[in-house]
């Protein structure tokens, strides 16, 4: 069985080291990087990840309209999205969007535990 892949989107450089040092010491999932909306959409189109953690605050285009964009594409619209976000948002907040939305993690999040929070709203098996 393949390593799953599991693409970050987010614009903060330091949250992208802090999420791939934290994944790839608790998992052996292939973590894939991307600093916007558009690049995210790109690769998550030439890629096709196994999961998507989407920033909701991200300047050009935010998380939400990002999400929109994913779903609309014939290529990326199945792939499971877990939203990141600074604001305590609830689910209900996200409501309106909320086909295909598998999850929210609110930062700031803790790194050591961030692998099993995605593993448990993804079903996914950590690195035994």
């Amino acid at each position: 069985m393949s390593a799953k892949q599991l693409l970050l989107i987010d614009d903060e450089p330091t949250i992208q080291e802090v999420v791939k040092i934290s994944l790839e010491l608790e998992s052996d999932w292939i973590i894939l990087l991307a600093s916007s909306g558009s690049e995210g959409i790109k690769k998550a189109e030439a890629e096709q990840p196994d999961a998507i953690l989407l920033d909701v605050m991200m300047p050009d285009m935010d998380g939400i309209a990002t999400f929109e964009k994913l779903r609309d594409n014939s290529k990326t619209q199945t792939i499971p999205v877990v939203f990141l976000t600074a604001k305590a948002r609830t689910a209900q907040e996200f409501q309106p969007m909320n086909l295909g939305i598998s999850g929210i993690i609110t930062k700031p999040f803790n790194s050591l535990q961030l692998a099993s929070q995605i593993a448990k709203i993804l079903g996914w098996r950590l690195k035994s």
